[in-house]
């Protein structure tokens, strides 16, 4: 099986593409955004094949590329954060600084670009010092401060989902390529003290904490789109009230198209729609997990294991928000909710991951050519 992940993960990939076309031409007629009958569905699906396309052409790319201008990545998603402070360049939406406005290319997230950045960079650090990653400096403190300064400027937007999931996606990099518990550990807990205070100190968010430890109580205010959340899953029960039928998209639950998607899947398609997104979503983990495993170099493992964890962990967030069984961050589901930047780049992730798978088993299937090889006998 394992043998043929590229085919199952894009499988799985396909099935939430397409579901997440679906359930938009469901909930995007409702929403007081679109500019038109069917805007959100047709800007996703434009959207969709330019990243399609991303992927084919990141299936074939030579990854010496890749290993050896991480650095300069590095630099120019830098730069980007950076402008989403720059006034008339930067685009303030929901309370937070997540988006630039460029004059061709339009609005984009920087934040997006970052994750698959920050993978590219880790790979191509421990390719370097493969010997080191036991190390103090060049195992840990090194690497960590390279790709900390974009996670930092991701949280100075007040986009603490994004930084928190990019971080976990670090740190499961950091751990598998062999950095010691030791460091990991206590970075850690002081990274989760430091949300803690962060989250404590502002009052936007605290409310939000609040309002998710009694959704009964703030369902009128900041628990609103958990508590109809919930109220969409239990009105679609085990098979749902049919496509297009839902009634918690007309208002009552606001971004119904983007963060809460989830849930109107629960509503209208069941837990049936709902069992089978979460099991696309393992799928991804599983095949993402075995083509690392499979990977013939340090370099594409690395960019693997963080591709497959940059996808999953957002995932992970997101259905437990939408569940109630993690407070309110903002984050989408992956394939699924609308949004440009966000699909394009999570579909160039896919197309790295089959172009690590390719060139694994390209490495696996290559013989010796007849004449070079050369047989050996013993004489009794």
């Amino acid at each position: 099986m394992f043998r043929h992940a590229s085919i199952f993960l894009c499988t799985a990939v396909a099935s939430l593409l397409t579901l997440g076309l679906v359930m938009l031409a469901s909930t995007g007629v409702w929403s007081r955004d679109a500019d038109g009958t069917y805007h959100f569905f047709s800007r996703q699906a434009g959207m969709a094949v330019a990243g399609v396309i991303g992927a084919i052409i990141l299936v074939r790319l030579d990854p010496k590329w890749l290993r050896k201008t991480w650095a300069w990545q590095i630099l120019i998603v830098c730069i980007l954060l950076g402008l989403c402070f720059v006034p008339g360049i930067g685009l303030e939406k929901y309370g937070s600084k997540r988006w630039v406005a460029m004059p061709v290319i339009g609005q984009f997230q920087p934040s997006e670009i970052a994750k698959i950045v920050c993978v590219v960079a880790l790979a191509g650090w421990f390719a370097r010092w493969q010997t080191e990653t036991r190390k103090f400096w060049r195992g840990f403190v090194l690497p960590g401060a390279i790709v900390g300064i974009p996670v930092l400027l991701i949280m100075a937007e007040t986009d603490v989902g994004t930084a928190l999931a990019l971080s976990v996606t670090i740190a499961a990099v950091m751990f598998c390529v062999g950095t010691r518990l030791l460091y990991l550990v206590p970075t850690a807990l002081t990274a989760m003290g430091g949300a803690f205070w962060y989250v404590y100190n502002n009052e936007n968010r605290w409310t939000r904490i609040q309002a998710w430890l009694d959704l009964e109580a703030h369902q009128l205010d900041k628990g609103m789109q958990q508590w109809r959340g919930l109220l969409a899953f239990g009105n679609g029960g085990s098979t749902g009230v049919g496509l297009g039928n839902g009634s918690e998209k007309f208002s009552t639950l606001a971004l119904a198209h983007c963060d809460f998607i989830f849930p109107v899947i629960g509503e209208e398609l069941g837990l049936i729609g709902t069992l089978g997104t979460v099991l696309c979503f393992v799928t991804i983990a599983v095949m993402g997990s075995a083509i690392a495993a499979q990977a013939s170099n340090v370099f594409d493992r690395c960019l693997a294991l963080g591709l497959t964890a940059g996808i999953v962990v957002p995932a992970m967030v997101n259905i437990g928000v939408t569940t109630a069984l993690l407070p309110n961050d903002g984050l989408p589901l992956p394939f699924v909710s609308y949004g440009g930047t966000s699909l394009v780049f999570t579909l160039a992730a896919v197309g790295l991951l089959c172009g690590v798978h390719r060139r694994s088993r390209l490495e696996s299937e290559r013989t010796l050519p007849l004449g070079a090889m050369k047989s050996y006998a013993v004489k009794l």
